[in-house]
């Protein structure tokens, strides 16, 4: 096991805004591949995608278990942005922040792994991670799945005392505080769980509140 610091970052709305644009077009683009695979109206589509995520957490699993779909073509066919570029919005300095920061870092997104490195080509820090976990890569198992983190742990060898989770959905830091992780929210919410060890409104506040964590 390594006990080197280890930074977990999730990518979107944690080191990139994907409210404004990514999100509703990701939105469109599931509902229509539903509608055209399952052959159901927009309503049908919006309420199964909502049965399927209170029941597994992501709609991905619910057609997996009861529509047999390819999830890698369901990812590559939900997740096309021909205009990423202009899509991605982030705050200057990201790059020169996570470059602050000791220890590695490792990209751990739900997303598919297409669409995540295309946004980290977009923001400019793709070398900056020592490795970068998607949705492929813990076998369609999402966060907050508790095997999912260990699956990334085992790989990587991480000791969780030693791993930091920088996330802005906090079932997902609820999981990496089980396994024992410092926990770090990137949210504007005004509640604060006892449990958390730092919440923040941004990400570029990281290199100085990492002394919070003592590290």
């Amino acid at each position: 096991m390594t006990r080197s610091l280890t930074w977990l970052f999730d990518l979107d709305n944690t080191l990139h805004d994907a409210r404004p644009h990514i999100f509703p077009h990701l939105n469109r683009s599931i509902n229509e591949y539903m509608m055209r695979h399952l052959s159901l109206d927009e309503a049908g589509a919006g309420a199964l995608r909502e049965r399927y995520w209170h029941a597994y957490g992501a709609t991905l699993l619910g057609l997996m278990h009861h529509h047999n779909v390819d999830p890698h073509h369901f990812l590559w066919h939900t997740h096309q942005l021909p205009d990423i570029e202009r899509m991605v919005v982030a705050e200057t300095g990201l790059r020169h922040c996570l470059k602050r920061l000791r220890g590695r870092k490792i990209l751990y997104s739900n997303a598919p792994r297409h669409y995540a490195q295309a946004v980290l080509d977009v923001l400019g820090v793709g070398r900056l991670f020592d490795a970068v976990y998607t949705i492929e890569s813990t076998r369609f198992q999402p966060k907050p799945s508790l095997a999912g983190f260990r699956a990334l742990m085992a790989r990587e060898r991480l000791q969780p005392e030693c791993t930091v989770m920088v996330e802005d959905m906090l079932p997902n830091l609820v999981a990496a505080k089980k396994l024992g992780m410092r926990t770090v929210w990137i949210t504007r919410e005004s509640r604060r769980p006892r449990w958390l060890d730092i919440k923040t409104g941004s990400v570029l506040e990281l290199p100085r509140m990492a002394k919070v964590l003592g590290i």
